[in-house]
């Protein structure tokens, strides 16, 4: 087992794609994939799971990731330590639905927080990526929201992906009008009064559960 190998394996689970990993580290795309190979057949483990729709880790793929990554950080910590080379940027991501919150939150963590040592990756995605990408260790956090409507479907996927959901709070839906509309002199509204009005959906994919939209009227 080489460290350039393990570099390899970090930057395709960071890329979700040998051939994009390939062009970052500026290799071709077989010599990565043998690379890949051989550290597999010498661990005598499998990384990745290869299908149709890219690639993604395997469980001892995940379990290796967090070994790999204690390695690399003493090897980054030797180099900074005795060769006095660029220090080694750690990445702290979020995935997340499209909401300004989060934004606004990432920004201000990242101004009052960021220093050099780390390198900040903000993904708004779809909700099945959210849960790709925490599984995959290609983002520390992700951010979706929970209602009575997909609460039992994404709890079952949290417990199947072994990941652990914490409520940061409780929002009630809200409708944005102009002081025009029929509906602004309203106090409450019903879903009902609002399905005449036409409205735009965050795409989630065609092979995405209809319970990971994001938008009320679609629940």
């Amino acid at each position: 087992m080489r460290i350039q190998q393990l570099i390899y394996f970090e930057k395709i689970v960071e890329k979700g794609s040998m051939n994009e990993a390939a062009k970052d580290l500026y290799v071709s795309q077989p010599s990565l994939s043998k690379a890949i190979r051989e550290l597999e057949l010498e661990m005598d483990i499998t990384l990745f799971q290869r299908g149709n729709t890219g690639i993604t880790l395997t469980g001892e793929g995940r379990e290796f990731l967090v070994y790999a990554r204690q390695v690399l950080d003493q090897v980054n910590l030797m180099e900074e330590k005795y060769k006095r080379q660029t220090k080694r940027k750690r990445t702290f991501s979020v995935s997340a639905q499209h909401y300004a919150f989060v934004v606004h939150a990432f920004v201000d963590f990242i101004q009052k927080e960021a220093g050099d040592e780390y390198q900040f990756t903000l993904r708004e995605t779809e909700t099945q990526n959210i849960l790709e990408d925490i599984t995959n260790y290609k983002s520390e956090i992700g951010v979706l929201y929970l209602n009575d409507f997909n609460r039992k479907v994404m709890e079952k996927l949290f417990k199947e992906k072994n990941l652990v959901f914490t409520p940061l709070f409780t929002a009630k839906p809200h409708v944005f009008l102009s002081t025009q509309n029929p509906l602004a002199e309203k106090e409450s509204i019903t879903l009902e009064e609002l399905e005449d009005y036409p409205y735009l959906s965050y795409e989630q994919g065609e092979e995405n559960s209809f319970y990971f939209s994001e938008e009320i009227l679609s629940t």
